[in-house]
C-alpha cells in the first residue's frame, strides 16, 4: 500500500488558494512561526458565510496538502459549520494521513479554529 493517498499527493503538488488573502476578515495560525511547522489561514466572509480562503503554508506535504483540502471544505460554508470540521475529517478527505505526519491536519484545524474563535 502506498504510504499517501492520490489525493494528497493532488494537493501536495497543486495546492489549492495558496497565500494570503488581502484585507481578510478572519485570520488563523496553527503552529508557530519561525518555530517548526505552521500556516497562516486567511477568511473572506459574506454575513457569515466564508466566500474565499487561502493559506500559506510551512511545513512537510502532508502539511501543505492539509491546508489546500481544508480551503476547498471552507468554501461556501457558513462559520458553524466551518466550525464542525475536524483533524479526523481532514484526515479522511485527504485518503489518510500517516500516523507520523497527523501534525498536518492538527495544525491546518488550529489555524481554523483560531480563525473562526468567537
Amino acid at each position: 500500500m502506498k504510504r499517501f493517498s492520490d489525493i494528497l499527493m493532488d494537493h501536495f503538488n497543486s495546492p489549492r488558494n495558496r497565500g494570503r488573502l488581502d484585507n481578510p476578515d478572519r485570520v488563523g495560525v496553527g503552529g508557530v512561526p519561525g518555530n517548526g511547522p505552521y500556516l497562516v489561514l486567511t477568511i473572506r466572509l459574506r454575513g457569515e458565510i466564508v466566500t474565499e480562503a487561502k493559506c500559506e503554508t510551512h511545513g512537510c506535504g502532508v502539511t501543505i496538502a492539509s491546508a489546500s483540502m481544508l480551503t476547498e471544505l471552507l468554501a461556501n460554508r457558513s462559520l458553524n459549520e466551518c466550525r464542525s470540521i475536524t483533524a479526523e475529517r481532514l484526515t479522511r478527505e485527504l485518503g489518510g494521513v500517516p500516523a507520523d505526519k497527523a501534525h498536518g491536519p492538527a495544525l491546518a484545524v488550529a489555524a481554523l479554529q483560531n480563525a473562526i474563535r468567537g
